[in-house]
């Protein structure tokens, strides 16, 4: 299998299954002389693991992170870490892996799962909890995510979920401290109460919903990206698309911008009286042309429904007979919620990327 590396100059390179002893990454570029500690690292971890509250998969991971190399101790603080300028090399060892859960549906193709597409590709594939193809592979991303945001400490990345199923918050209500008071990420503190109980009874009938997870980029300098073949948009909707059960990304407005006229949508501008351009609207999302403006960098990303549900599906197994197929074992209702910290590395990762890039080709950040 190849295409397991994604960056240019900060290149990160994931490796493991779900149901493997553990799953790292690699990450290649990280200049030299950046200070961290592994706190700093586990805090992201913390967010996106499995089993912190009833509305996620009850998997018992610790996901305690180990770093193997390219950083050096401090001789005076043991826990202040240096990056040597060669791979970090990351690892996360697996605990608590049942694969029993999953011998019934060996020979079984899973709607919704690619099961199918990986036999067609590979002519075999990993039906313990789907093995790279489980959304267990995002932890390392996170990792790899938490040392690129030490790369542009000025930026500021914040993510929460704004819509469970045809549940959408009510931005009047928007106040970040309250993504930090709840189980979903949720910054309208009246909507996460009707969440919980919506989302408690899709899990008691079985059953699972979709979601849109909303990313903001603040204090991003203006001129990173490329006008082409390397926009910042484009690649920060390629980070995020690769993650496991997202169908959709739009940048600013997205889709409905088409919705709107061009004296609605264009983003007018005045000079501020620090002597910058001020924008007077930010429908593009803090990019143009493939560049950043200055302005947030704002994107969501749709996630589909869970695809491991008790209700039967029409399918067929690898000799071609037409089952239905009940997905058993431990899964999210609504995969959305731990997304929220693996759309905040998949950003952190961009930018990060393209910093170093516009750093090398201009000389200035």
């Amino acid at each position: 299998m190849s295409f397991n590396t994604f960056g240019h100059l900060y290149r990160v390179t994931t490796w493991g299954e779900s149901h493997g002893r553990a799953i790292g990454c690699v990450v290649d570029g990280c200049p030299p002389g950046i200070e961290f500690t592994l706190e700093e690292i586990q805090h992201f971890l913390d967010k996106r693991k499995p089993g912190q509250s009833k509305f996620t998969t009850q998997r018992k991971e610790d996901d305690a992170v180990e770093i193997l190399s390219g950083v050096l101790a401090s001789e005076t603080d043991p826990n202040l870490l240096t990056t040597t300028g060669t791979p970090i090399s990351m690892v996360i060892w697996n605990k608590d892996q049942r694969s029993k859960d999953y011998s019934e549906i060996k020979e079984r193709y899973r709607p919704g799962h690619a099961d199918l597409t990986y036999d067609a590709k590979y002519g075999i594939r990993d039906y313990r909890g789907g093995g790279r193809s489980s959304a267990r592979e995002t932890a390392t991303r996170v990792a790899a995510g938490a040392i690129a945001r030490k790369i542009i400490p000025d930026v500021k990345i914040r993510g929460a979920l704004v819509q469970i199923g045809d549940r959408i918050i009510d931005r009047d209500r928007w106040d970040w401290a309250n993504v930090e008071k709840n189980d979903f990420f949720c910054p309208d503190a009246k909507m996460a109460e009707e969440w919980a109980e919506y989302l408690t009874a899709v899990r008691k009938a079985g059953s699972s919903v979709g979601a849109v997870i909303e990313i903001v980029a603040e204090n991003v300098p203006a001129g990173l990206g490329a006008p082409i073949y390397a926009k910042l948009d484009q690649e920060i909707a390629s980070g995020l698309m690769s993650i496991n059960a997202v169908k959709g990304v739009e940048i600013g407005n997205g889709f409905e911008a088409a919705r709107l006229s061009g004296e609605e949508n264009a983003d007018e501008i005045r000079m501020g009286n620090d002597g910058q351009p001020m924008f007077l609207s930010n429908n593009a999302g803090g990019i143009l042309g493939g560049i950043s403006s200055g302005q947030p960098v704002v994107v969501r990303f749709a996630v589909k429904p869970t695809s491991s549900i008790l209700t039967p599906r029409k399918s067929i197994d690898a000799s071609g007979a037409e089952i239905d197929v009940v997905t058993k074992g431990r899964h999210d209702p609504c995969v959305g919620i731990r997304a929220v910290p693996i759309g905040e590395a998949m950003v952190a990762c961009a930018i990060a990327d393209h910093f170093l890039m516009h750093r090398g080709q201009t000389g200035r950040v």
